[in-house]
């Protein structure tokens, strides 16, 4: 049964009533560019998530809209709630996150959606080859959205040797794209060393996503001061062309 015209309004006078002012500078100031932010915390927004994950969440996800930064993140926390208390199917799941993804447009939507899809863990090789499809998408966060996922799932044993040459594969300009790549390289790095340097000295990486994924390794924790000094001396320098470090 559908929920009646007035739940996503009592849904927004929830979320207007766990506003804080404060907190909604606060998260302005870190997603320049994003309009209607009421300041929300997310603990508060993941409680309102279980809570409606339990109860009618289609209903709900076909009524919602788009009005403000925290309804889209509630929309992404419901999916990947429902198929943990076993009120939807990985394949719904699937359905539900492609008719999401056009909603997201910045990267906290972006990464909190993909700590909550957890039903990657148990449909791994399903996951992987939809996140392939999304790769390759014309979309900045879309993009994002499969490297962050790859990131949060498949940096392991079993995946490393497929993961990494994903990386020459996306060719999107986005910031938001690359810095993703990044980050994700880097903890390729600290997972598998020898892998991700191996790839690193061949890769087709562009010079800014090179360069940027060395810094995020460097300024990892979890990297000795000596393999620091060593990936520092990895740096281009100057203005490379990609072609030039694509594998045969």
């Amino acid at each position: 049964m559908r929920p009646s015209s007035g739940v996503r309004t009592d849904i927004m006078r929830e979320l207007e009533a766990l506003a804080e002012p404060s907190y909604r500078e606060f998260s302005s100031s870190l997603l320049p560019g994003t309009e209607r932010i009421l300041g929300v915390r997310l603990p508060a927004l993941r409680r309102l998530a279980r809570k409606l994950a339990k109860e009618d969440w289609r209903g709900y996800l076909e009524e919602c809209g788009e009005g403000c930064f925290e309804e889209i993140m509630l929309q992404g926390f419901l999916i990947g709630y429902a198929e943990a208390y076993g009120k939807a199917s990985f394949a719904e799941i699937l359905e539900q996150t492609t008719a999401f993804l056009p909603k997201i447009d910045n990267w906290s939507v972006c990464d909190s959606f993909c700590v909550t899809l957890k039903a990657a863990r148990g449909h791994s090789v399903q996951m992987w080859e939809y996140l392939q499809t999304c790769l390759h998408s014309e979309s900045e966060f879309t993009v994002r959205f499969a490297l962050v996922m790859l990131l949060n799932y498949y940096i392991e044993a079993e995946w490393i040797g497929r993961l990494l040459p994903l990386f020459d594969e996306v060719d999107h300009p986005g910031y938001y794209v690359k810095m993703a790549a990044a980050w994700a390289l880097s903890m390729c790095f600290v997972r598998f060393p020898v892998e991700t340097q191996g790839y690193l000295a061949n890769c087709g990486l562009d010079d800014f996503t090179y360069n940027k994924t060395l810094q995020k390794i460097t300024e990892s924790l979890s990297v000795d001061s000596k393999t620091k000094e060593r990936i520092r001396a990895m740096k281009r320098k100057g203005e490379r062309k990609k072609a030039m470090y694509c594998h045969e």
